[in-house]
């Protein structure tokens, strides 16, 4: 275990030093192909993304039994008070810190990417919260009508699934990460990283903070050790990471999750995909931080304390679902930028300029938080839903 635990690592860090070199060497043609193939890696993974989140939701909710109701909206309340607790937490940090700070935007534009030389679009069969709504009205349907027939069907879809993340998604990861990587390296983004290295340094310690606030929590509810859930969560980090997407990092997370000795797969085949789409503690830090870090530098001062307010409460309820794509969180939030914030074209610009800089550390946050939830929820399941009956793997 720890064998392949380790490979998974090692294979997921030269994919990205191979991105970074690349993108370094490559003339205007060779970043054409690459940009080639890292879309169509990327429409391969999301392609299979709703299918995961319907195959492993919906068949979990029928063997949930009795009170699957009760657990789905703990599991839901679970990760807003997350998310809203990390938002509440980057404010306090943003003014503390940020009048100390003297920061000045990039004056240089990134270098410009060139058109692809061809694409293929696979567009997904729906929407990852079609599929969440679709899996959790299965699960419900099969479970109250003891449909014993859709109830096999459902585990048997699972099964195939779980052979497409092995034999497809996971040996499409590292292209679609080496290439993301090496878009990036062309571009120069990654270049100007150190503009800001003061603001991101702050905002990454604060993820780490974040995650020993959410598995000492765990621990001290579940009373088991969390760092028998965290220690498995290495692979899953780095594909966050790279691929900058908690639903493309979906297949990965619930293999590392798997090996947890404490869990039970019956909870986490449901928490996890569930989480992966409602859990964003990391990129609602990261936005609410920069949120204060963009207004400071354009406007001259930080967001009003009750408009910041406002602004975290509804950050939680409108960025649901976005962790499914590179960037989602900003570009879900962008209506309440303007209307809350109050922010005009530059400062909507930058800040997604910003975000991304940092995006692959918030989405790598938001899916190793998702194991402390899970053994959050693992543990509320086995002492409040007593039909539960889930074994520990």
């Amino acid at each position: 275990m720890k064998k392949i635990l380790s490979n998974s690592i090692v294979i997921l860090l030269i994919a990205v030093v191979v991105g970074l070199f690349t993108g370094r060497l490559v003339g205007e043609e060779g970043i054409r192909t690459i940009l080639s193939i890292k879309q169509i890696t990327g429409q391969i993974i999301f392609f299979l993304v709703p299918l995961i989140v319907i195959g492993f939701v919906a068949p979990s909710i029928t063997a949930l039994r009795q009170g699957a109701t009760r657990l789905i909206f703990f599991a839901f309340l679970l990760a807003y008070v997350s998310s809203v607790g990390a938002a509440t937490f980057a404010a306090l940090v943003g003014y503390q810190t940020i009048p100390l700070l003297n920061i000045r935007p990039a004056e240089e534009g990134l270098r410009q990417l060139p058109e692809l030389i061809f694409r293929v679009d696979i567009p997904p069969i729906m929407s990852v919260m079609s599929a969440l709504l679709l899996a959790v009205f299965l699960g419900f349907g099969a479970l109250r009508t003891s449909a014993v027939d859709v109830t096999r069907l459902l585990l048997q879809f699972r099964d195939i699934v779980l052979l497409l993340v092995r034999r497809v998604l996971m040996p499409v990861l590292p292209v679609y990460i080496a290439a993301n990587f090496a878009a990036l390296s062309y571009e120069g983004d990654v270049a100007r990283l150190g503009i800001f290295l003061p603001v991101l340094a702050i905002v990454i310690v604060c993820h780490y903070l974040w995650l020993a606030l959410l598995y000492g929590t765990a621990s001290a509810y579940s009373r088991k050790n969390g760092w028998n859930v965290l220690r498995y969560y290495g692979p899953a980090y780095l594909t966050a990471w790279g691929t900058m997407s908690s639903a493309a990092t979906l297949g990965v997370s619930l293999d590392c999750i798997r090996r947890s000795p404490i869990l039970s797969r019956k909870v986490t085949d449901f928490s996890i995909p569930l989480f992966a789409n409602i859990h964003l503690c990391g990129s609602v830090f990261t936005e609410t931080f920069l949120v204060c870090v963009v207004s400071q530098l354009l406007y001259g001062h930080l967001p009003d304390p009750a408009t910041l307010t406002l602004f975290i409460v509804l950050l939680g309820i409108f960025a649901v679902g976005a962790p499914g794509v590179p960037g989602g969180t900003v570009l879900a939030s962008l209506g309440i930028v303007t209307s809350v914030l109050g922010f005009g074209d530059s400062g909507t610009a930058l800040l997604i300029a910003i975000f991304a800089l940092q995006d692959g550390f918030g989405t790598a946050c938001n899916i190793t938080g998702d194991g402390a939830l899970s053994l959050i929820t693992d543990t509320y399941a086995k002492r409040h839903v007593p039909d539960l009956e889930a074994e520990a793997l």
